[in-house]
């Protein structure tokens, strides 16, 4: 177990301005020195561990808005470079947290409809309602991301973008959400070594586009991209940076930061809003 006085929301906050060079994607903050010889296996029970403590505040955070007063929710925003470990970080929360509460969305290339409408039309809808947890694979960070990268739009509309992304997320947490922004930060060595497994092994092929070796040419200009995103838009809610390149540390690192997010919100069960002992004898004779 990690010593209590170990906050991962200030191990790994992003620093401003951030500097993804100086941050080794292949480092573990905060790891104890208690994990034997098998730290994926230490992992693997940890997360275990926590995330019975998850799905219990997760509860909690949803008996707690059945009044309609509580407007709290949880917002996991996961971003990261192609075969950076969004999916596989969506599985692990996945496993821990109550299916029936959460909804994962991936949000790919818009469709005709979406643009259409200013770029958090979108996103806006798939914010989840108090109570819920939603996970974002992607997210609105992708126009000042790809957008930019690409050139899709001219610069004076992405660079405006910044200032909306904070404005919406401002308005966001003033309504009771939980904003948890993490960038899973992998290695340019570690993203090479992740493609060529899928190239080699054929049940993993569908997982392979042609192009991310185009967007891989692009290194240098997402790097930028995601210093600048990660530095401009810290005003409502912070961003976290996550060394990646070891998956398990990787899974370790994200589920103490949700812990810790929602450990820090007082989330009591409601009391009853019916005679307790009155509905005991009625329950007895029924």
């Amino acid at each position: 177990m990690i010593p209590l006085m170990t906050s991962f929301r200030k191990l790994l906050r992003a620093p401003s301005p951030a500097d993804l060079a100086a941050i080794d994607p292949r480092s573990t903050p905060g790891l104890p020195k208690e994990t034997g010889k098998d730290p994926k296996a230490w992992s693997a029970g940890e997360v275990e561990r926590l995330g019975a403590e998850i799905a219990s505040r997760q509860e909690r955070l949803y008996a707690s808005t059945r009044d309609g007063d509580d407007r709290r929710r949880l917002l996991i925003v996961l971003q990261a470079m192609d075969a950076g470990g969004k999916d596989g970080t969506v599985r692990s929360l996945g496993g821990v947290l109550n299916p029936l509460g959460l909804r994962v969305v991936s949000f790919k290339a818009p469709t005709k409809e979406e643009r259409s409408h200013h770029f958090l039309w979108r996103i806006r809808r798939e914010v989840p309602s108090p109570g819920n947890v939603g996970i974002f694979n992607r997210s609105h960070y992708e126009d000042v991301l790809i957008v930019r990268v690409h050139n899709l739009v001219p610069e004076e509309t992405w660079q405006a973008r910044y200032d909306e992304i904070n404005a919406f997320e401002r308005e966001l947490v003033d309504d009771g959400v939980l904003l948890v922004k993490i960038m899973l930060h992998i290695s340019k060595d570690e993203q090479r070594q992740r493609l060529s497994d899928r190239l080699d092994d054929p049940t993993k092929y569908w997982k392979y586009n042609p192009h991310d070796l185009d967007e891989r040419a692009r290194w240098d200009d997402y790097q930028a991209a995601y210093a600048d995103a990660l530095t401009r838009c810290q005003e409502a809610s912070p961003w976290y940076v996550v060394p990646a390149d070891r998956k398990w540390y990787r899974n370790w690192a994200v589920a103490n930061l949700v812990h810790e997010t929602l450990a820090a919100e007082k989330l009591d069960y409601p009391p009853a809003t019916f005679d307790v002992k009155a509905e005991k004898a009625r329950l007895k004779q029924s």
